[in-house]
């Protein structure tokens, strides 16, 4: 078989042009560019290190080419004792299958990945206690059950938040094996997200939920399964699962229900960041938490941030749900095309601001909420999650074109198991997950102001200089060629104007945070333009998680919707977009392969 040699060309020369990177004694971006090929972003400085000096990112690999008439999995049974499975996942790409959860009884094994062992304060032994139960498919509720309303937590009725504490009592009292039990459930998150699962045959390959096309549904199936299971344990046949309505600003901080009673209280948990319980979350939070003494400004910028999740940059399936996620990833280089979808930044945000605050000694991973291993002890990350699941609702909701799901056959077939409310272990699918009206749940109408919240337009200013504040560092800015120039309203009703950030590899072991920003005008004060700024175009963050052995990089890629920035920023005309990345956190060994703006065709 032939082999040849693939080069990374995101863009050329042609396509951008570097404005300047900033260095100081930490670490910093660097971009490099040599000749018309890939850029390089990293938070990584060396000392040898020139600012002004660009450098060619020429990664090499050999790759199976294949006719390409040839199906894939044809071609994996006519393979037959030629390919092993060990050796399968040499080849492309182009032969994967959905992610499949195999057998999680037998084939689990503890988790290690994405926290700290020593000295963490919950454990890695996440595999589900096994009853010897034979695994059946899923079946949805008979047409005769009721739907159930589920309900903002902080304007829950008595009997609502009554018989949600019964429940959640009723599941701390239960044997820590059982399937029901408080621990079992926060075991759930833990071994799907930190290495408790691998791909069937490839032991090398851990199966990790998040950063991709799996975010939604696979906690859609979470969620639906723990709901059933609250339901009987609280004895209550109207039992559904509040959710935080941290979307809505008389919703935005901890709901009070989970403050109450201190210790007494089935809802409280200890690990979380005190600081935080009595102010209004931060859908942008980072450890450069700019905003969390304003409350009215942040609740403003809350807003725009669900606003863009749902709208500007969530244009489609691939920009809402995530990149796609399938076994046997091939290139080395390129081993899948993951991506975090649009509400997956501001998802992470919530679970690092709830969460303890990092200490080597007493929060080495900040437990609970702060880390995929341990966030599901918190009850609050239940209720932020149906919030996120409501997410899904109100995008498709929205009834906008490309607002639907993925019609891959690699995301409607992807598969996951669960205990359900009778302990018997049952396989669901991605495509069962779609119709919540099938799956007897729904959710109570709740103010939905961040429709009106697109960041007010800005008069244009002519500049290209941006001085970065002393507090931010590192501060990358490149021009970036624009397909098209003032394309009138028909040609936006065909096509999108999306920036990508493609090729980010980062550590999977510690949160990781950058922002983007577009056409940023700096002001007198020299004050980089927040998440609240129109030019704010969205962050790509990461909570601490598995997915990759210690010390090897995390793939993914980001993408956020340009038509209205460039209306609000009166920057429609101009050739090329100024395109500035802004680390906020664990950014010292992330790095960025290419920077690309396009016109994605929308699909009615």
């Amino acid at each position: 078989m032939a082999s040849s040699l693939l080069l990374s060309t995101t863009f050329t020369t042609s396509s951008y042009t570097p404005i300047s990177t900033f260095t100081t004694s930490s670490s910093s971006f660097k971009a490099r560019t040599k000749q018309a090929h890939g850029l390089r972003v990293s938070c990584k400085a060396s000392p040898e290190d020139n600012i002004n000096e660009n450098q060619l990112i020429l990664p090499e690999t050999q790759k199976l080419v294949l006719p390409n008439n040839v199906d894939r999995r044809n071609l994996l049974v006519g393979l037959g004792g030629l390919y092993t499975a060990a050796n399968i996942g040499s080849l492309p790409s182009a032969l994967a299958d959905p992610i499949t959860t195999p057998d999680i009884i037998s084939s689990c094994q503890e988790s290690t990945s994405g926290f700290e062992q020593k000295g963490a304060l919950r454990t890695g032994k996440c595999c589900p206690p096994n009853l010897e139960k034979t695994i059946q498919l899923f079946e949805f509720p008979s047409k005769l059950e009721k739907t159930r309303k589920r309900w903002p937590a902080h304007k829950g009725s008595k009997k609502q938040v009554d018989s949600y504490k019964k429940a959640i009592q009723a599941i701390r009292h239960l044997p820590d094996d059982h399937p029901h039990s408080f621990v079992s459930q926060a075991k759930i998150h833990c071994a799907y997200c930190n290495g408790g699962y691998t791909e069937t045959g490839f032991p090398d390959k851990e199966i990790e939920v998040h950063n991709s096309w799996l975010f939604f549904p696979f906690h859609r199936w979470y969620l639906y399964f723990y709901e059933r299971i609250l339901r009987k344990y609280s004895g209550d046949d109207d039992f559904a699962l509040p959710y935080w309505n941290w979307d809505n600003p008389e919703g935005m901080k901890i709901p009070q229900i989970f403050l109450e009673d201190g210790k007494q209280n089935p809802l409280y948990d200890e690990y979380r960041n005190p600081d935080h319980l009595p102010k209004v979350v931060n859908l942008t939070f980072s450890t450069d938490d700019y905003l969390l003494d304003d409350p009215a400004k942040q609740i403003a910028c809350n807003l725009g941030v669900v606003y863009r999740d749902l709208t500007s940059n969530a244009t489609n399936s691939e920009a809402f749900f995530g990149g796609k996620y399938t076994a046997y990833p091939g290139d080395p280089n390129n081993p899948d095309k993951r991506s975090a979808g649009s509400v997956e930044t501001s998802h992470n945000a919530v679970h690092v601001w709830v969460g303890q605050a990092k200490n080597p000694t007493s929060s080495p991973n900040g437990e609970d909420m702060g880390n995929f291993y341990s966030a599901a002890y918190d009850p609050l990350f239940y209720v932020h999650h149906t919030n996120v699941d409501r997410m899904w609702k109100l995008w498709k909701d929205l009834g906008t074109a490309g607002h639907s799901e993925p019609t891959d056959d690699d995301w409607l077939n992807a598969s996951y198991v669960f205990y359900d409310e009778n302990e018997n272990l049952v396989r669901v699918y991605n495509k069962d997950s779609v119709n919540i009206d099938k799956l007897k749940f729904d959710y109570e109408e709740s103010k939905t102001l961040w429709k009106n919240s697109r960041p007010a337009q800005q008069v244009k200013i002519v500049e290209n200089a941006f001085k970065p504040p002393a507090r931010v560092d590192p501060l990358l800015k490149v021009h970036v060629k624009r397909p098209a120039t003032n394309r009138t309203p028909e040609q936006k009703k065909k096509a999108k104007e999306i920036l990508f950030i493609n090729g980010i590899q980062f550590n999977s072991n510690k949160f990781v945070k950058f922002e983007v920003f577009v056409n940023d005008k700096v002001d007198i004060g020299g004050k980089l333009p927040t998440a609240c700024d129109p030019e704010f175009a969205g962050s790509f963050a990461q909570v601490p998680h598995g997915g990759n052995k210690v010390g090897m990089l995390m793939p993914s890629a980001a993408r956020f919707g340009l038509d209205e920035l460039l209306e609000d920023t009166k920057t429609e005309g101009d050739e090329y977009a100024l395109v500035a990345l802004v680390a906020r956190a664990g950014c010292d060994d992330l790095t960025v392969s290419g920077i690309e703006i396009k016109l994605e065709p929308i699909l009615y």
